[in-house]
């Protein structure tokens, strides 16, 4: 049977179940016992089901509930962004379910899995750092399912999409650190598929060629998980330490490895900015409290979680069907500060 025929039905008639079992049962229901939920989860499973997602929002159309899938809440740009998604969705009587893929695909997957059996009227999406395949995606948009993607967003999709100008604030954040004085400048960033891998590395490069410098690729390290494992910052920074000619500065493509950078950075000694500059992007709280202050590129990370809430829950209450998606590029802005202080000042 083909994944697009099997409904309900088909399972409760193949189990010999009532309906409403074979239902509570997928949603993981206290009522149904776990051996009748594996055997249910195990046939739906084998048999590709996937939930009529357009029938069950208007089913549940008093349920009011958006997903929202995102790498780590311990992460303070996401920390800002889920402030504004639930700020909108309050405001509009939805309920927001926050779900972390830690930088998983795999667990991407489920979590997706586990917020369709629950009947959400539409998703948010923030891609996971191994993510490169988003056929998942691509099927529950034509199911019906509202989508509206943000930060790390998918180049082969047409969907509603929210990001920062990535480009922009690494342009802005390298030539500050060239105007410095510096000219081996070392860019520490995520997986290499990411949209803002791309757009930020672009900024990098440009900011370069602007300088009339070329970019070494040996001062590009890319850190697949995105300062979420220590081991892979610690090994890159050594490698750059390694090389014949070290780097005078260190831009940072993300939070987790903007503020790691600078723990092992002073971890070994090295002194910020004397020896090397740091500058970032990360929305930290308290940028101001480290030494020496760190320069940072500050997404606007509390518009974008509104924006994208506001765009969704359009989508899911428009009576027509979307005929144009929007892309939006908010701005982010360089908080110069101690830690990209100029070599004649550091000397």
């Amino acid at each position: 049977m083909k994944s697009a025929s099997i409904t309900i039905k088909d399972i409760a008639k193949a189990l010999n179940l009532s309906l409403s079992t074979v239902s509570r049962a997928l949603k993981g229901s206290y009522k149904i016992s776990e051996a009748t939920q594996q055997l249910v989860k195990d046939y739906a499973a084998e048999h590709h089901y996937r939930p009529n997602l357009v029938a069950q929002s208007l089913k549940n159309k008093n349920g009011r509930c958006i997903g929202v899938a995102l790498c780590s809440i311990p992460n303070s740009f996401y920390a800002e962004v889920i402030s504004g998604i639930e700020a909108i969705a309050h405001e509009k009587d939805y309920l927001a379910i926050i779900t972390q893929n830690f930088e998983s695909y795999g667990k991407e997957l489920k979590n997706l899995q586990n917020l369709t059996w629950r009947s959400i009227d539409g998703l948010l999406v923030s891609l996971s750092a191994e993510t490169q395949d988003i056929s998942h995606f691509k099927q529950m948009q034509e199911q019906g399912l509202p989508m509206v993607f943000f930060d790390r967003v998918p180049a082969d999709m047409q969907a509603h999409k929210i990001t920062s100008d990535n480009y922009g604030g690494a342009h802005a954040a390298v030539t500050h650190l060239l105007r410095n004085g510096r000219r081996r400048i070392a860019h520490l960033t995520s997986a290499p598929y990411l949209s803002i891998t791309r757009e930020r590395l672009h900024g990098y490069r440009q900011a370069l060629s602007d300088a009339g410098l070329a970019a070494d690729e040996a001062y590009v390290k890319y850190c697949d998980h995105g300062g979420m494992l220590e081991a892979e910052v610690a090994t890159a920074l050594d490698e750059l330490m390694a090389l014949p000619e070290p780097p005078d500065a260190v831009f940072a493509a993300s939070d987790r490895l903007t503020m790691l950078a600078c723990t092992l950075l002073r971890r070994r000694h090295i002194r910020i900015p004397e020896q090397i500059a740091l500058a970032g992007f990360s929305n930290f709280a308290s940028p101001e409290l480290i030494d020496p202050p760190l320069t940072t590129v500050k997404q606007s990370a509390f518009e974008m979680g509104a924006a994208a809430a506001k765009l969704l829950i359009e989508l899911i209450e428009s009576k027509r069907p979307v005929k144009e998606y929007r892309t939006l590029v908010l701005p982010a802005e360089l908080c110069v500060r101690g830690s990209s202080a100029a070599l004649a000042i550091c000397s």
